[in-house]
């Protein structure tokens, strides 16, 4: 490691496979340091490149400094945020606070999808018609089912069209309020773990967690990527993406036992709820919001 780390506190947060660390180097500089293990490290250089692609646009981020093998797998040096989780400040903001940071995260949201997705990708409707299909799939193989179910599948195979040329591009690939954080009066993105290439549009799926946590500032994020020039086949293609998601939630959140159960099933019923049942595009909160 080039930078010399002289002490480290270990962080206990987040989904990943990674060990992380708050880590203080010779000069007292602070950063994040992650580390993966050997078996999950072959896709950690290539995010580190992409991460240096996109800081290089001038997005406000957790930076990466420096990457290399070490004794455990491979390790990430990246710079430290020193701000708050953006998911404890934010609903606790006016709502034109709340809009506002919106409207940023939307912009920020912007810059990153300017970076294309490799030319050999596979066709969009071939790849995510195919992760739908995985999805209904793995619901109706679940023990665990929720009312309203059925709509969101027919709302899913009415809409399958909507897939046909959509572009590719980079994505952040978990882009919501709880992978933010507030520094200095603005909004930094942390956690690129799950990056994909794909239809930008699809980025929105996790949106979910924002319009439970502050509407307005979901309403925000949407109006800043668009200018407030939001298209109608967005909506309609984002409740395609949010009805796939629901659809596979409830079956991820078994291993994790009964906690993460019932967040799952609450959410499937604030979508349903929001859609109005899939009768609707526009979700309820975007206009409550307004």
């Amino acid at each position: 490691m080039q930078i010399k780390i002289i002490s480290k506190e270990p962080i206990n947060k987040g989904w990943s496979c990674d060990k992380k660390y708050c880590a203080t180097a010779e000069d007292g500089t602070k950063y994040l340091l992650r580390i993966t293990p050997e078996e999950k490290s072959a896709c950690r250089e290539k995010m580190f490149q992409m991460q240096q692609k996109v800081a290089e646009l001038g997005v406000s981020m957790c930076k990466p400094v420096e990457f290399g093998k070490c004794e455990d797998g491979v390790y990430m040096l990246q710079t430290w945020v020193h701000g708050q989780d953006a998911e404890e400040i934010i609903p606790s903001l006016s709502a034109d606070e709340q809009y506002s940071f919106g409207v940023e995260a939307g912009k920020i949201l912007k810059k990153i999808h300017s970076i294309p997705a490799p030319d050999d990708q596979t066709d969009w409707e071939t790849r995510f018609n195919a992760k739908i299909d995985r999805k209904i799939r793995k619901y109706y193989e679940c023990d665990i089912k929720f009312d309203g179910g059925d709509k969101i599948i027919n709302y899913i195979n009415s809409n399958r069209y909507l897939l046909a040329g959509r572009p590719q591009v980079f994505q952040h690939g978990d882009y919501h309020i709880g992978n933010m954080m507030i520094e200095n009066g603005k909004i930094v993105i942390i956690d690129f773990d799950r990056y994909d290439f794909g239809d930008p549009w699809e980025e929105f799926n996790r949106i979910v967690w924002c319009a439970q946590k502050a509407p307005k500032f979901a309403s925000g994020i949407i109006d800043g990527y668009f200018d407030n020039d939001v298209p109608i086949e967005f909506w309609k293609l984002l409740a395609l993406y949010i009805g796939s998601n629901t659809m596979s939630s409830v079956p991820w959140a078994v291993p994790f036992g009964e906690k993460e159960i019932e967040t799952m099933l609450n959410q499937a019923k604030d979508v349903l709820d929001w859609y109005d049942g899939m009768e609707r595009v526009v979700p309820l909160w975007y206009f409550e919001s307004k």
